[in-house]
C-alpha cells in the first residue's frame, strides 16, 4: 500500500465569527469547472475567483458552498483519552505500529498497537514552553517531524514557542524555535532531552499565526516549515511591514513556506539581513535546497519556498508529495491551497478567492490586482469556506486508508467550531474535479495551470450518533497511521487548559461504529485577581456584534485605570491601548477573553495628556480615540 508522509498540527486561530447561516448548495452537482470570473478578475488567472465552488458573500456574511449528494455517514471510534490539547497525531515510519500524540503543553505520548500508552513522554519540552494562556492559545508543542530515515538514524524535529529570547526586539512575545532531537539509544520510546539543537529562532510580535506544522516531503526529502505573517490582524501593526504586510514582503520570513535541507549543510547566501528578527543554523545544522526559488536573491531569505500565507496552520503531504496547506482566514474566508515552489498565495491582497482589504475587512472589495508587487500571479485555493458552517478550518488530508471506501482520494477537513464557548465542530469532505490527476500538479507556480489548481467540491461528513451530525468538541487536528487510516482530535475546552484533561483521539470510522463522541462536563479557568491600591479611576467598556459601545475613552493623565470590559460576542477580544493608530508602540495590551465573559484590566495612563489610541487586537477595525486630559 502507499504511504502518505503525514504531517499535521492543529493550531487554534483568533478569527471572528461573521454570523452562523444555512450553507449554500452548489448551483452544480456535477464536476463541472467552467470557472467565471468575479467582477474586477480577468479569466484566465490563477485565483479561481467566480468558481461555482467557491464560497460567497451574501448578506454581509460569507457562505459556504456545499454539495448534496448522498450523505456521507462515518463514525468516530474512541482510541484514547486523558490529554489536555492533542494538537497533531503521527507515526514514525519505522512499522513499530506506535501513534504519537502531540499536546499543546509541551508533550508528544506514545499509544502502543495494543491501545495502551506509555506511562513517560516520548519528549517533553514542558520547561522550554512560553507560560499558556489557559483560556486561548496558539504557542505551545505545535508539531515534530521524524525524519524519512528515523528507524537508521533516530533523527526527531519539533517546533515549539519559546520565551521571548535574549536580544529580541522590546515588547514582542515569544520565540518560536525549530529543533532538532535525538532518541535515546537506550530506549525507543524516549527522546534524549539533552540532544536538542535549534535549526532556527524565530520572534513572534503577537502570539497568534504561527503556522508551525513542519513535515518532510516524501517527493524531495527536504523539511518545510510553514510560517504565520507574525499575528494579530490584518498583518498590520508592531512587527508588520507597512503597506503591504509580512506575507507580501519577500525579506522577511513571516507568512511563507520555508524548505531547508536537514542531511546537507551547504548553505549560500543564508546570513539573516542586520536586524533580522530570527536567527538560523543555516551552513552547520541545515542547508539550502539548489532549486529554492530565490536562493539567486541576496535580498531575499534562501529557506523561502512559498509565499503570501496568512496562518500555515495545518500541512499535509499526498503520496505524489504535492504539499497541501490549510491557510485560517480572518473575518470571511477559510482556504485550502496546494502549495508550489516559487507561488504567491495572495494574502493580504486576497483571503481566499475574494479581495481584501485591511482597512475594512469585513467587505470584499469589488477588485484588487491579480499579481503580488513582485509581479508573480496571486494563486487561489483549491478547497473554500465561509463563516457560516464554523470559525475556521482544520485541515486533514487525502483518505488513502481502507476502512472507509467512499472517502478514497477525498480530502478530510473541518472547522474548529461554530462558536468560541462551546465545541461543536463540523467535518467535511472535498472532493476533486473528475479526471484531476495528483501526479500531473508541477511542483513549480511558473508551470502551474488553471486546470492544476482547478476548486474541488465540498460536502459534510455525518457523524452518526449526534444530534446534527456534528463533533460535539473542538476539532484541534487529524493524524494518519501506517495503514493510512485516519484520525480525529478534540478537546472540551477552547484552550490548554491543563486542569481540565478533556483531549481525546477518534479514529474515522464506518458509520455503524456505536461509541460516539459526547462531551464531558469542564471547570472554567477562574478569573485574574483583581488589581488594588492607589488613586484610580473606573472605566466600563463593552464588545457586542464585533464592535465596541464607545469610540472615546477619556481619563486624567497619570490616573491608576481599573477597565472593565464585558465581552458580549462569542469571540474573542481585548481592550489594547497605544500610541497612535499605526499600534506600533502599546502603553497597555489586555488579555485577550473569549465570551461571553468579563474581565477587569488594571493599568496606568499616560502622564502626557493628548489623544491616543485603543483598539481590539484581534479586530482591529474595532478601535477608537483615548483621551488623556
Amino acid at each position: 500500500m502507499t504511504r502518505a508522509v503525514v504531517v499535521m498540527v492543529s493550531v487554534l486561530v483568533l478569527i471572528a465569527l461573521a454570523g452562523v447561516a444555512g450553507a449554500q448548495v452548489s448551483p452544480d452537482n456535477e464536476t463541472n469547472m467552467t470557472q467565471t470570473p468575479a467582477p474586477g478578475i480577468p479569466g484566465g488567472n490563477l485565483t479561481n475567483a467566480g468558481s461555482p465552488y467557491a464560497a460567497v458573500f451574501e448578506n454581509n456574511t460569507s457562505v459556504t458552498r456545499l454539495i448534496e449528494d448522498e450523505p456521507l455517514n462515518v463514525s468516530l471510534e474512541p482510541i484514547a483519552e486523558g490529554f489536555v490539547a492533542p494538537v497533531m497525531l503521527t507515526h514514525a515510519g519505522d512499522d513499530s505500529g506506535r501513534l504519537f500524540v502531540v499536546d499543546q503543553i509541551g508533550t508528544v505520548s506514545i499509544i502502543y498497537p495494543n491501545g495502551t500508552r506509555a506511562e513517560e513522554p516520548f519528549l517533553d519540552v514542558r520547561d522550554r514552553l512560553v507560560d499558556l494562556d489557559p483560556s486561548f492559545d496558539e504557542r505551545g508543542l505545535l508539531s515534530i517531524a521524524f525524519h524519512p530515515e528515523f528507524r537508521e538514524n533516530g533523527r526527531v524535529f519539533a517546533f515549539y514557542s519559546a520565551p521571548l529570547r535574549e536580544g529580541a526586539p522590546e515588547g514582542w512575545n515569544c520565540t518560536n524555535r525549530l529543533v532538532e532531537f535525538q532518541v535515546d539509544p537506550e530506549n525507543p520510546d524516549r527522546v534524549d532531552m539533552t540532544s536538542e539543537k535549534i535549526l532556527m529562532e524565530i520572534d513572534k510580535p503577537q502570539f497568534n499565526h504561527n503556522g508551525g506544522s513542519i513535515g518532510f516531503s516524501p517527493r524531495d526529502g527536504y523539511l518545510y516549515v510553514p510560517l504565520g505573517d507574525g499575528g494579530a490582524g490584518d498583518d498590520n501593526g508592531t512587527g508588520h511591514t507597512p503597506v503591504i504586510g509580512n506575507a507580501q514582503d519577500l525579506t522577511k520570513i513571516y507568512g511563507k513556506m520555508l524548505r531547508i535541507d536537514v542531511d546537507n549543510v551547504t548553505a549560500t547566501n543564508a546570513t539573516p539581513p542586520e536586524n533580522a528578527t530570527w536567527t538560523t543554523a543555516a551552513g552547520t545544522l541545515y542547508g539550502i535546497p539548489a532549486d529554492n526559488p530565490f536562493v539567486a536573491n541576496t535580498s531575499i531569505p534562501p529557506e523561502i519556498y512559498a509565499y503570501g500565507l496568512r496562518n500555515p496552520a495545518y500541512l499535509r503531504f499526498d503520496a505524489e508529495g504535492n504539499a497541501y496547506v490549510a491557510d485560517a482566514g480572518q473575518e470571511l474566508f477559510e482556504e485550502v491551497d496546494i502549495v508550489t515552489r516559487g507561488g504567491n498565495y495572495g494574502w493580504r491582497i486576497m483571503e481566499g478567492t475574494h479581495c481584501f482589504d485591511p482597512e475594512n475587512p469585513r467587505v470584499p472589495p469589488a477588485t484588487c490586482p491579480t499579481n503580488g508587487s513582485s509581479g508573480d500571479p496571486l494563486i487561489g485555493p483549491i478547497i473554500e469556506g465561509g463563516h457560516d458552517l464554523g470559525v475556521v478550518f482544520v485541515g486533514g488530508g487525502i483518505y488513502n486508508g481502507t476502512t472507509l471506501p467512499d472517502l478514497a482520494g477525498r480530502y478530510i477537513l473541518g472547522y474548529w467550531s461554530n462558536n468560541f464557548a462551546t465545541g461543536n465542530a463540523t467535518l467535511l469532505a472535498a472532493t476533486p474535479p473528475e479526471g484531476w490527476d495528483p501526479s500531473a500538479v508541477p511542483d513549480s507556480a511558473e508551470n502551474l495551470t488553471p486546470e492544476n489548481i482547478a476548486m474541488w467540491r465540498l460536502e459534510r461528513l455525518n457523524v452518526n450518533g449526534t444530534p446534527a451530525g456534528t463533533v460535539e468538541a473542538f476539532l484541534l487536528g487529524f493524524g494518519v497511521d501506517e495503514s493510512s487510516e485516519i484520525y480525529v482530535l478534540t478537546t472540551d475546552d477552547g484552550g490548554p487548559d491543563a486542569s481540565n484533561m478533556t483531549g481525546r483521539v477518534w479514529k474515522l470510522a464506518p458509520a455503524n461504529v456505536t461509541a460516539t463522541p459526547t462531551a464531558t462536563p469542564t471547570t472554567a479557568p477562574p478569573p485574574p485577581p483583581a488589581a488594588g491600591g492607589g488613586e484610580s479611576v473606573t472605566v466600563d467598556i463593552a464588545a457586542e456584534n464585533i464592535e465596541f459601545d464607545t469610540e472615546t475613552i477619556t481619563v486624567p493623565a497619570g490616573a491608576e485605570v481599573t477597565m472593565n470590559f464585558d465581552n458580549r460576542d462569542s469571540a474573542p477580544h481585548n481592550v489594547a491601548i497605544y500610541t497612535d493608530s499605526s499600534a506600533m508602540t502599546p502603553i497597555y495590551i489586555g488579555e485577550i477573553i473569549t465570551g461571553p465573559g468579563q474581565v477587569t484590566y488594571t493599568f496606568t495612563a499616560p502622564s502626557e495628556p493628548g489623544t491616543y489610541f485603543f483598539r481590539c487586537d484581534v479586530h482591529p477595525s474595532m478601535n477608537g480615540e483615548f483621551i488623556v486630559e
